[in-house]
């Protein structure tokens, strides 16, 4: 999907509201007095947390994040309103001054949670009905609905909320808790993990069982489908009349699960609300959830995070790209702060000199761009028996060395207009040219960056090569007279 699509979904978010509070320092020994460590407090920050922090994974997607739920009238109230605000959710914070907002307090030292400390009393004797009003106001201009259940009180009428949304025709996706998952009956879909899951259906021995337990479950509880998150093995998604979908986990390094399920589920209704598919919302669901766990905390994935996780997959994979993802791969890049080295050429028969030439070029920077002229301009430049190898073919081997992040065709005599939109902060080019003769040097000096020539290696050259093809052809020819 384009995930500037994300923008145009506009979410309902409603359940257990909380603030995550992050003390830190250093530690450098053991208490005296009792076998922990000791930790010199030198730093504080303060989060949303629970169904808050689905609300702010949907914002950091460009997403319209509207928020419900209960909070204490205190000081830790405001502080959450104020970080939510800031990150453009809006917020309906029903403040009742008879119990205190939900913290936990989390002391990390050298990156490690060392303990958590949890101040609640929980949300039960709150008042439901005010909360239901307040979800049938804000539903109407919301397209679907997240509740976001952590157990504290908040949803003790899920299914009156259920009800409301889909009477508005709205769908809802439910983070469940607990064993009791008939409350959310009717439901469009629910999203547990593994572990509350199999509380409900008991164990699971492989991915066979799972999904059939999965569709057995969303049979019982009248759901469109159910989504279990599996931790390092990925996700199952499980709909009517289709075979289990099973998504391999994207995290590469593991720091910290914290709110990875928040994620997930703001991710997904984000995209269902923007008219993706069950599986294009799920895989880009399961995406997100592979870049939060990788960060310390709870943590959103924005765009440009999805985006950098789909760069790293296609560096995995397939490297050539049209013109239009170049730029939006070249965008990525800046945004975290990478330099751009681009250069071009025919790139006919690939050889040593090419090679050495590519691995300097990329010295110059952090991404290699190669724009590869087409048949027809190579045709134009070369004579009308070139090029020996067809576009695709000489795009794919360069793709292959791993000096050459990206692979782009252009069709012109020179690649000055292609040079002119990605705008390079390096512009490579192999020869005895002067700099300003080079296709692009006004518009790449002009941005502010450089232009650079680099030699070949001598010796080393195509035309050279299939001179030395037709001499042995010639001299084969005549042994053989």
């Amino acid at each position: 999907m384009h995930l500037d699509n994300l923008g145009q979904a506009r979410l309902l978010v409603a359940g257990d509201l909380m603030l995550d509070r992050y003390w830190s320092g250093e530690t450098g020994r053991i208490s005296p007095e009792a076998p922990v460590p000791v930790v010199h407090i030198d730093g504080e920050e303060l989060r949303p947390g629970g169904a808050a922090n689905v609300a702010l994974n949907a914002a950091a997607l460009g997403t319209s994040a509207a928020l419900l739920g209960f909070t204490g009238a205190d000081p830790e109230a405001d502080a959450l309103e104020n970080r939510l605000r800031e990150a453009g959710v809006t917020c309906h914070l029903l403040r009742d001054p008879e119990i205190a907002t939900l913290v936990k307090l989390r002391i990390v030292s050298r990156h490690q949670q060392l303990i958590r400390l949890d101040f609640e009393d929980g949300f039960h004797g709150c008042d439901g009905a005010a909360l239901g009003d307040r979800f049938r106001e804000v539903l109407a201009d919301r397209d679907a609905v997240v509740l976001s259940d952590y157990g504290k009180g908040t949803l003790g009428e899920a299914p009156v909320l259920i009800a409301a949304a889909r009477e508005a025709g709205k769908p809802v996706l439910v983070d469940p808790k607990g064993t009791d998952f008939a409350r959310y009956r009717g439901a469009t879909a629910i999203t547990p993990n593994r572990g509350e899951f199999e509380a409900v259906v008991g164990a699971c021995h492989g991915e066979a069982e799972l999904g059939e337990r999965a569709e057995s479950l969303r049979r019982e509880l009248e759901l469109e489908a159910v989504l279990v998150t599996r931790g390092e093995q990925g996700m199952t998604l499980v709909r009517e009349g289709r075979a289990p979908a099973h998504f391999p986990t994207r995290a590469r390094d593991v720091y910290d699960v914290t709110g990875a399920g928040d994620t997930v589920i703001a991710t997904l209704a984000a995209a269902l609300a923007a008219g993706e598919p069950w599986e294009e919302a799920a895989s880009l669901a399961n995406l997100a959830a592979g870049v939060v766990v990788g960060r310390l905390g709870t943590a959103v994935a924005t765009p440009a995070d999805l985006r950098r996780a789909r760069l790293h997959e296609g560096r995995e994979g397939r490297r050539v790209v049209d013109e239009e993802e170049l730029l939006t791969l070249v965008a990525d890049a800046r945004a975290h702060g990478e330099r751009v080295v681009m250069t071009n050429g025919c790139f006919d028969l690939l050889h040593a000199g090419h090679v050495a030439y590519l691995e300097e070029a990329a010295q110059r920077g952090d991404r290699l761009v190669v724009a590869v002229n087409d048949d027809a301009s190579v045709a134009g430049l070369k004579g009308e028996n070139r090029p020996i190898n067809p576009l695709e073919h000489r795009m794919a081997v360069l793709a292959g060395l791993a000096a050459v992040d990206w692979v782009v065709p252009f069709g012109e005599d020179t690649p000055a207009r292609l040079i002119g939109r990605v705008l390079p902060d390096v512009l490579v080019k192999g020869g005895d040219y002067r700099p300003e003769e080079i296709a692009g040097y006004d518009a790449v000096t002009g941005a502010g960056g450089e232009v650079v020539v680099l030699s070949f290696r001598e010796g080393c050259s195509s035309s050279a090569i299939m001179d030395a093809i037709r001499k042995r052809g010639d001299r084969q020819g005549e042994g053989n007279a």
